[in-house]
């Protein structure tokens, strides 16, 4: 029965792939699988495949021969609340361009190549979450944009790490927008947003942050803090794309 289902499934993919070709979300060439990037597409964001640092992911420069512990300042000096960060990407021209739509304008087929690339960029850490949490918004927030852009990433990498999604266990107060702050403004600004409203269910648990942008870290490091004093055991982090500074 269950390979009949099986076969009943991927004959009605084959049936819609049909009616509705896929085709590359970004620029609408035909590729194989529906929400995937074409390879030109895909060779326009600066992924991070080079050298960085061990804890947080930070790129280190191209002729940069680190050792597989090497650590950037913020983390050697243990400023990163977090004991894991990866980012697919440098938050530039190219990952705005879909990440600012994906996020205010309602483009939800970003959000498959968006995770994928995420859990690529979980490569070289093994981690085995217990929960996937989608960094909250705020509940006026959520409801002035109906979704939450954070969760629709989440859904595939819970379903890649098989890990239950947690939605309900951290509440965030509602705070206008960080606009152009400095780093130090982000993270007096964010502090004090999150509370853990079920103890329990994050208590001695593993649990994997996912969110689409990172500027400063001060939303993952508030977010973890709080995790960290309500019994988590673990907190890591995964994000699209990040800010990269430049010297």
């Amino acid at each position: 029965m269950l390979k009949f289902a099986n076969y009943i499934k991927i004959l009605f993919n084959k049936f819609i792939e049909f009616l509705f070709p896929p085709v590359c979300p970004v620029c609408s060439a035909s590729v194989e699988t529906h929400g995937e990037l074409c390879g030109d597409c895909w060779s326009c964001f600066d992924w991070f495949d080079g050298p960085h640092c061990a804890c947080c992911g930070y790129p280190f420069p191209d002729d940069y021969e680190p050792n597989p512990e090497s650590l950037c300042p913020v983390c050697a000096a243990g400023k990163n609340e977090l004991d894991y960060i990866r980012a697919a990407c440098r938050y530039d021209d190219m990952s705005r361009s879909v990440m600012l739509p994906f996020k205010h304008g309602g483009r939800i087929k970003f959000a498959r190549f968006m995770s994928h690339a995420m859990i690529w960029a979980l490569r070289d850490v093994d981690i085995a979450p217990d929960l996937v949490m989608p960094v909250p918004l705020a509940n006026r927030r959520l409801f002035h944009r109906g979704y939450n852009q954070a969760t629709l990433l989440a859904r595939e990498i819970a379903r890649v790490y098989n890990a239950p999604i947690d939605f309900d266990s951290v509440h965030r107060k509602y705070r206008p927008n960080m606009g152009h702050k400095t780093n130090a403004q982000r993270r007096e600004h964010i502090r004090g947003v999150f509370s853990v409203i079920n103890r329990d269910a994050v208590r001695g648990k593993k649990i994997l942050l996912v969110d689409d942008v990172m500027t400063s870290g001060a939303t993952f490091d508030e977010l973890a803090r709080v995790l960290r004093r309500a019994g988590a055991d673990a907190v890591y982090g995964v994000v699209f794309c990040r800010v990269v500074r430049v010297d």
